[in-house]
């Protein structure tokens, strides 16, 4: 038994692996927007840990989700992984974290893992791809598909198109899975990653940025990647993050999938939301607001 965070929704079993959750976070590093007197407005409908209006910080998780569906196992998104040198981004440099243990914990071997889905190739969402094994970078998995968008890939081969804190992800973390004949890149034309996970295609934090979705049995459940990095932006839509390589698209993706999540009542599953990092997002008197689940 393990003491994992875990939901049952659309058909699966979705089981939160955390890697690190990281508090103090000044929130004018994340938002340049960031206005205090802005955010005081929606106070009643955040958590201490979603921002701290006394000291003006947030916290922000980092983690991936293990999907359990009609006997497959899913990862969506690897977080940052261990050992990756990250000079340019000290928060997952030379990280030693308990992620695959955290794995290993729910019964579920590397081995068993069928698919592994990335939302994007940024540096804290590909990580546990790989593994160090006798002087090289092998896939963590070795049995699974990799499915990650083409045009993506293709763009961050451009050294010019990297930003700082992703420097050296592609070499370690992607290139080695296409290497192993184990990638699947999924091109604009596809509508599903395979039958039952939908695709939405949400650039804007990424050059092509996806979210993923499944449903079943009038339930949804919703995997938005960066789409948001905090409940903040449920609230405040318009506060785009410094990461997003895209600002003006990242706010049009954002609106739609908030749209989307409202329409559906979908279960939203964060990358970046503390603690639980799962909700609803609800309209409260008109103010679509985020609700932890």
């Amino acid at each position: 038994m393990n003491d994992l965070l875990t939901w049952q929704v659309a058909g699966a079993k979705i089981t939160k692996i955390p890697e690190q959750q990281s508090t103090g976070i000044p929130a004018t590093s994340l938002f340049p927007q960031w206005n205090r007197q802005t955010v005081s407005a929606f106070a009643e409908h955040l958590r201490p840990h979603d921002v701290d209006l006394q000291t003006e910080t947030l916290t922000l998780s980092t983690h991936s989700w293990l999907v359990e569906r009609d006997g497959k196992f899913i990862i969506i998104d690897t977080a940052s992984g261990n050992g990756k040198n990250r000079p340019g981004n000290p928060k997952f440099h030379q990280m030693n974290s308990d992620w695959l243990k955290a794995l290993t914990s729910t019964g579920v071997t590397p081995e068993q893992i069928d698919a592994v889905v990335l939302t994007h190739l940024h540096v804290d969402h590909v990580g546990w791809n790989t593994i160090y094994c006798e002087g090289e970078w092998i896939p963590t998995f070795p049995n699974a598909r990799y499915y990650f968008s083409a045009q993506e890939y293709t763009f961050y081969q451009d050294p010019e198109n990297v930003m700082r804190p992703s420097i050296g992800v592609l070499e370690d973390s992607v290139i080695p899975v296409v290497a192993s004949g184990q990638a699947v890149l999924l091109d604009e034309h596809e509508v599903e990653v395979f039958p039952g996970l939908r695709i939405h295609r949400t650039p804007g934090h990424s050059v092509a940025h996806l979210a993923f979705s499944m449903s079943r049995g009038g339930e949804t459940a919703l995997f938005w990647g960066d789409i948001a990095h905090s409940p903040l932006q449920v609230c405040l839509p318009q506060w785009i993050s410094g990461y997003c390589e895209f600002p003006d698209a990242a706010q049009q993706s954002r609106r739609d999938m908030l749209s989307f999540a409202a329409e559906t009542g979908a279960l939203v599953f964060t990358s970046h939301f503390p603690d639980r990092s799962v909700g609803k997002c609800v309209s409260i008197n008109g103010q679509l607001c985020w609700q932890h689940a």
